[in-house]
């Protein structure tokens, strides 16, 4: 080969010179991120409602697991996603029995201090007790919050100047070591989101106080920011889950088309309580299970209550001049062997000592008697017959409201109650019931009964509204053929039970062979359809233009769960009880309940075909109180196999 001419090598000699130094420098980094969410105030393995310990949850296990994870890598970071501080009796007890003294460190940061947190995200369940208590309990972490999408509410009608209520984002400075043992510094950036569904679920505690905007309209702004700062790593933390189908403007869920916005490098999702990646995903566009990918990008969304870990690894690149994400891999560790029901790992004895004077509290104000139970109330059966554990939450309101109303225009219009199961299995586990014996009924029993720390409503709806609220609790029901298989399931595990309302002060039958008239976010899907037959107030046909007055809670009168008609203007009775007080002092005013259904409702037959449904092993002890139900497996997992008796 002839020699290049001498500017020729001039030249490149200076290229060559130009790239020494990016080669020298070029490294390839392993960093671990681990993942928290929905904890709920589970900070122990122990079960406030049963009052004994549990192997199911409690972030107890999970800091074992956090531990291991660690000594596994070099380069680690730790994140919550929220729904930290409500959810279990440990949460009331900070927030309303005995509230945190002023600069005292709530119970929930005494841990995630100690364990390292790097960064959190704001739940919509940090929004139940108020945004001053939220503010005094997160000035405790000694950690960063993020949240990009609630704003202050200024009233100008300008949102040009519109300032965000929490720090959107931030960028963590860290140095991590490659595997020769050099140190390079790394910059992340953490950004956080919420449902903008919180201006309807705590309607009283945010309105005219915050606004939301869209979470990947948020992220659209605001990871450009985060790059044009210098982030060479952008790990996204929304607190919502993962739908299939179209996700619209303000979706609750939108992790879907968050994973297509561009500079996002993890996602760890939350919110619906769900396992990604795991099977339940299978179906879902651009998800890759095997590497637990959405869209290419790595994510997790570790479950519920501390039950397991989430854990993405990447490999980054910097031989491009910058950080690249070059290789990833997501995964779940459990706490517990679901198969054989055994733990997979001991609890941290850290986390009681942390916790040890508010736990010892708690216990002392969950077992406060406040009646007796002539016989048991479960749950078991609630999504399939009319039960006890929730006729005596809408007896309750009931009483409540008869209170509320004497003296006013509303006094003399009909009375209903509805009330849903919210221990009814499904996403929660097998052993996610309400299951009081008789005897003593505790402080502990009514948070069993009552989990929410939900407020008193009563709206005035026509006989129509009526109508359609039960249309949508029914959709809680798959599409029974007729025509179809002799065996068929008839529960929907995708419909949230806490949607599946109950009215008591009317009778009705569900008809399930009928079309569902709603989908889950309260489209009308089945015009014609109706599920709901002979629904009658006092022995008489409802009339749709006839006046109701139904007492409920401020999450559904102010329009959650997207009930038709309900949107919070029709409230009447804007009580600032909670409904487990009224519960409270429902049971105190009656000293001894005799708890019954007055089975006001039924599900219609279907001849030929065996209606069945999966619930709680637990339910077969109580069996012989349902003559309308009968047992036909016991699936041995915690949960059994039963069928409806004609």
């Amino acid at each position: 080969m002839p020699a290049l001419p001498t500017p020729h090598r001039s030249a490149v000699a200076l290229v060559l010179a130009a790239l020494l130094p990016l080669a020298a420098s070029a490294a390839e980094l392993k960093v671990r991120i681990l993942e928290t969410t929905d904890l709920h105030m589970n900070l122990l393995a122990w079960d406030y409602y049963q009052d004994k310990p549990t192997t199911d949850y409690g972030l107890a296990r999970t800091v074992t697991l956090i531990k291991a994870a660690r000594a596994e890598a070099k380069n680690t970071l730790l994140f919550d996603n929220g729904d930290l501080i409500q959810g279990s009796p440990l949460g009331d007890y900070v927030a309303k029995v005995k509230p945190l003294a002023a600069g005292q460190v709530h119970p929930a940061y005494k841990v995630l201090n100690a364990i390292g947190v790097d960064a959190a995200n704001i739940g919509n369940h940090e929004f139940n007790y108020g945004l001053p208590f939220l503010r005094q309990a997160i000035a405790g972490a000694t950690f960063p919050y993020v949240n990009s999408n609630v704003y202050l509410a200024d009233s100008d009608n300008d949102p040009s100047n519109d300032k965000n209520a929490f720090t959107p984002y931030v960028i963590l400075e860290r140095r991590f070591t490659d595997d020769s043992g050099k140190q390079h510094p790394l910059k992340i950036g953490v950004i956080g989101f919420v449902p903008p569904q919180i201006m309807t679920w705590d309607q009283k505690n945010l309105a005219g106080k915050v606004t939301v905007r869209d979470i990947v309209d948020s992220a659209r702004r605001f990871v450009p920011e985060m790059r044009a700062l210098g982030a060479d790593l952008v790990v996204a933390i929304p607190h919502s889950g993962f739908e299939k189908g179209e996700t619209v403007l303000f979706a609750e869920n939108s992790v879907a088309r968050l994973a297509e916005v561009p500079g996002v490098d993890a996602i760890l999702f939350g919110h619906s309580h769900g396992e990604f990646p795991g099977r339940f995903f299978a179906g879902h566009p651009k998800v890759d299970l095997a590497r637990g990918t959405i869209n290419g990008i790595p994510a997790v969304m570790p479950g519920r209550w501390g039950d397991h870990l989430g854990l993405i690894d990447l490999v980054l690149d910097n031989s491009s001049g910058g950080w690249k994400v070059t290789g990833s891999r997501a995964e779940l560790r459990p706490i517990m062997d679901r198969t054989t029901r055994k733990p997979l790992v001991e609890a941290d004895p850290q986390v009681a000592q942390l916790v040890e004077a508010e736990h010892a509290g708690t216990l002392a104000y969950v077992r406060s008697a406040v009646a007796q139970t002539a016989a048991p109330i479960i749950s078991y059966f609630a999504q399939v017959a009319d039960d006890p554990s929730v006729q005596i939450v809408s007896q309750a309101q009931l009483a409540y409201a008869k209170r509320a109303l004497q003296g006013t225009e509303y006094e003399k219009l009909p009375l209903l109650s509805a009330a849903a199961p919210f221990k009814a299995g499904g996403r929660q586990g097998w052993n996610y019931y309400t299951d009081i014996p008789a005897g003593p009924l505790a402080v502990r029993n009514i948070a069993d009964l009552y989990i929410y720390p939900n407020t008193v409503k009563a709206v005035r709806v026509d006989g129509r509204t009526v109508r359609e609220w039960l249309e949508m609790s029914a959709g809680q029901f798959k599409r029974i053929d007729p025509a179809g298989a002799p065996e068929q399931d008839l529960i929907d595990d995708a419909f949230r039970t806490y949607n599946f309302d109950t009215l008591d002060g009317v009778s009705y039958r569900i008809d399930v062979t009928q079309a569902a008239r709603y989908d889950r976010d309260g489209k009308l899907v089945a015009p014609t359809a109706r599920r709901i037959v002979d629904l009658r107030h006092q022995g008489q046909p409802v009339d749709d233009d006839a006046r109701f007055i139904v007492v409920t809670n401020n999450y559904r009168a102010a329009g959650g769960g997207n009930f038709p008609g309900l949107d919070g203007k029709s409230i009447v009775v804007d009580a600032p009880d909670e409904n487990r007080e009224a519960l409270v002092q429902y049971l105190q005013g009656a000293g001894r309940i005799d708890p019954s259904a007055d089975n006001n409702w039924r599900i219609q037959p279907v001849p030929g075909i065996k209606l069945r449904f999966t619930s709680g092993a637990g339910g077969i002890a109580h069996l012989a109180r349902y003559p309308q139900i009968k047992l036909v497996k016991d699936n041995g997992d915690g949960s059994a196999l039963y069928e409806l008796v004609p």
